[in-house]
């Protein structure tokens, strides 16, 4: 199974998801390696939530896989109103700074 595959299937069985999308940005960043992500969840669980409990229930569900696997993982959490509000839309992952685990 793909690592993008594993992260959305992960996600999907923790969380009520209206929406999800796991996004592959590996091919901007890596050599080859499955490491860069951008996830993007839209729940109601997350009505009433901070930004941080969000990331952290995701980081959560992923945790082996970030210290394992993923290198970075841009996570984008929304309720379904704010994701309407934003049309569906987010924002650019930033440019990789290196310092992968993977580079040898």
């Amino acid at each position: 199974m793909s690592m993008q595959s594993q992260i959305y299937d992960k996600i999907a069985e923790a969380v009520a998801c209206k929406h999800l999308n796991v996004i592959n940005e590996s091919h901007m960043h890596s050599r080859g390696e499955e490491s860069h992500f951008k996830v993007i969840v839209v729940s109601e669980q997350f009505i009433g939530q901070r930004l941080l409990q969000r990331h952290r229930k995701i980081n959560e569900v992923l945790k082996d896989e970030l210290q394992n696997h993923i290198h970075a993982l841009a996570i984008h959490a929304y309720t379904p109103e704010e994701f309407s509000d934003k049309e569906g839309q987010t924002p650019e992952s930033p440019k990789c700074l290196g310092g992968s685990k993977f580079d040898s």
